[in-house]
């Protein structure tokens, strides 16, 4: 069997994982990305730099490994969710991404919906109209950058750019495909009434295939700029949250996964398509084939702590966990709404921001600290919640990224949520994914249970509820969801 290689292109970094040929962890690297933010509510990234990262990633993997580039058999991307690269007929960027972050299509979402029916839309997709998908982005493109809009070839998210980048080819993945608002959950394919409404041609997106299908092998030119050999495959790839799922070994309906990430996704896999009609969590197809991913996509979490290190405290990010630490439970009264580029919770709303609230001078830059991871958790609680109403589970919850490396944090998940709370014992768990549907594919493993029986690792033990903060989470909570309403209805 060949090694083989998963690759998370995210927000803040590029991470590459390698599996041995017996399914074991055996090199990884990183690459950090800057993000840019031209006007408010805008949010670019070159996709030259994920090349760049992509590179540097590949290369470090290897020789953290101690493999060679021929020795690597398949490679699958596991990429940010919901961006727009407009590339040209040779595959070059046109111009740099729209990411999932950016909030400009607002209208355009707006008259999607209002165009096809908010009823209708939502029964299709299983969506939130928001500007956050990639339909009302290529609205926007076609709104304002009209001569870009003709100009490009094919419309593609992250994963989309880099297989093309890498094989030549145009393909996107179902559980990418079905995060566009042009995608049905029913028929597994775009919709046409939806892509009419969008002013948007099916073949400008890429033919819809399963994310283990192989499309072919990286390319001669490709070899060269990425460091791989021609003899390896790629598969179509998939999102990074979908990934992240199977990275923590949810494979099977009924496992909750907690991706702390820049955003925090929040996911449960189902058989068969569940809608929620209060419009919290969304369904998506699965990176698994023929399984769906009900999830909240993500409201900004690890960016809320970025955010708040880099630009009030100028401290490193590590050092906000540290300080959160020295506060008590309830932040002494401060509460945090992670809505710093639109809410997901408890409501949708892509014009809301965020707030901290309950503030006197005795408060501390600690207490500020601890506000925000808690801001966080109340988000967390309101998708758990959510799951809990629709029968989709009530078992603990596996914590991947950036969060599930923090006790403090993992310990106010579990008290806020009322769940036992358990880590995934690898960084770079979305790489792990995607490295195991890589290894399903070319048989390192012979099923998805069988790879998370072999590649996944979790703590042996959960963080679990302490009564007495539980119960003060509880009143917290409570005042926390009053405090959005409050907010919500001074800043929309």
């Amino acid at each position: 069997m060949p090694y083989v290689l998963g690759i998370d292109v995210g927000s803040q970094s590029v991470k590459g994982l390698l599996l041995d040929p017996d399914g074991r962890p055996c090199g990884s690297a990183a690459h950090p990305l800057s993000l840019r933010h031209p006007q408010g509510g805008w949010a670019e990234q070159d996709p030259i730099d994920w090349d760049t990262a992509v590179g540097a990633v590949v290369a470090g993997a290897l020789a953290a490994a101690g493999v060679t580039a021929t020795e690597v058999g398949a490679l699958c991307l596991a990429c940010q969710v919901d961006g727009v690269v407009a590339v040209g007929a040779d595959g070059t960027a046109l111009g740099p991404a729209i990411i999932w972050l950016d909030r400009r299509a607002e209208d355009q979402a707006a008259r999607l919906a209002e165009t096809v029916g908010a009823a209708e839309l939502f029964e299709t997709t299983g969506l939130v109209p928001d500007a956050s998908h990639t339909g009302p982005k290529l609205m926007w493109l076609h709104d304002h950058e009209p001569e870009l809009f003709a100009r490009a070839s094919a419309f593609l998210p992250a994963s989309g750019y880099l297989l093309g980048r890498l094989t030549g080819e145009v393909a996107i993945d179902h559980a990418n495909a079905s995060s566009s608002l042009l995608y049905d959950l029913r028929t597994r394919a775009w919709s046409r009434p939806l892509l009419q409404a969008a002013g948007v041609d099916a073949s400008r997106l890429g033919e819809i295939r399963e994310s283990t299908d192989v499309v072919g092998h990286v390319t001669k030119s490709a070899a060269q700029r990425y460091g791989l050999a021609t003899t390896c495959q790629v598969l179509v790839g998939t999102g990074d949250e979908h990934a992240a799922s199977v990275g923590a070994g949810a494979v099977t309906p009924g496992v909750i996964t907690d991706v702390t990430g820049t955003a925090e996704a929040v996911t449960i896999s189902s058989d068969g398509v569940v809608l929620d009609h209060g419009g919290l969590v969304e369904t998506h197809a699965h990176a698994i084939p023929g399984r769906y991913l009900v999830e909240n996509p993500g409201f900004v979490s690890g960016g809320s702590t970025k955010w708040l290190a880099d630009e009030v405290l100028r401290v490193t990010q590590s050092a906000v966990f540290e300080s959160a630490a020295r506060s008590t439970a309830g932040a002494g009264g401060v509460l945090f709404l992670p809505a710093l580029s639109g809410a997901m919770t408890p409501r949708w709303n892509g014009r809301m921001r965020g707030a901290f609230a309950g503030l006197d001078l005795s408060h501390s830059s600690d207490d500020l600290c601890r506000a925000v991871l808690e801001g966080c958790c109340y988000g967390l609680r309101d998708v758990l919640e959510r799951f809990a109403t629709m029968g989709l589970g009530e078992s603990e919850v596996r914590v991947v990224g950036g969060g599930a490396a923090s006790a403090v944090w993992m310990q106010i998940k579990a008290d806020v949520s009322g769940r036992p709370v358990r880590g995934v014992l690898v960084d770079e768990a979305t790489a792990l994914g995607a490295a195991m549907l890589a290894g399903v594919a070319v048989g390192t493993f012979a099923s998805f249970s069988d790879a998370a029986d072999r590649a996944v690792a979790l703590a042996p033990e959960p963080f679990t509820p302490e009564p007495a903060n539980a119960r003060l989470y509880d009143e917290a909570y409570g005042r926390y969801c009053r405090l959005f309403d409050e907010v919500e209805s001074v800043t929309t």
